[in-house]
């Protein structure tokens, strides 16, 4: 704490001691900032720690979407994985003359490819809310 956070303290212990005729110990006012200053520090890590735990939450609430919508309903999210789909499989075509089996492999399991596509892009989000998430959030 700053200061003038002490002496403002100071003052006001003073006025409120003048009411009062009790013994006071001499490094009180240090005893009761420093309590103080534990309260905000505890207060900001359990801001931290409810934010991530939130974040990761999302993140794993996000996955089993994804898990559950390619692999439960995969008419119902047809349209989408299709075009992706069908994306991956004229990409994997140019494959197909040298690597055959890429190929077959790519175009066989591109719902586990979209699963870990999901997972991938969720680890960098949380590396870079990690890294940089005081300076993008507007708090």
């Amino acid at each position: 704490m700053s200061r003038f956070d002490t002496d403002k303290f100071d003052m006001m212990l003073g006025q409120a001691l003048k009411k009062h005729s009790e013994a006071v110990p001499v490094d009180f006012t240090s005893r009761m900032m420093t309590q103080i200053e534990e309260s905000c520090r505890q207060k900001m890590l359990a801001q931290v720690i409810l934010r991530e735990r939130l974040a990761l939450a999302a993140c794993v609430a996000v996955a089993v979407l994804t898990v559950f919508v390619a692999v439960v309903l995969p008419g119902a999210a047809a349209g989408v994985f299709d075009r992706v789909a069908a994306g991956l499989v004229d990409q994997g075509r140019t494959l197909a003359e040298q690597l055959p089996q890429t190929a077959k492999t790519v175009s066989g399991a591109w719902r586990l490819i979209m699963v870990i596509g999901a997972a991938a892009g969720f680890c960098i989000y949380g590396l870079v809310d990690l890294l940089f998430g005081d300076r993008l959030r507007m708090v």
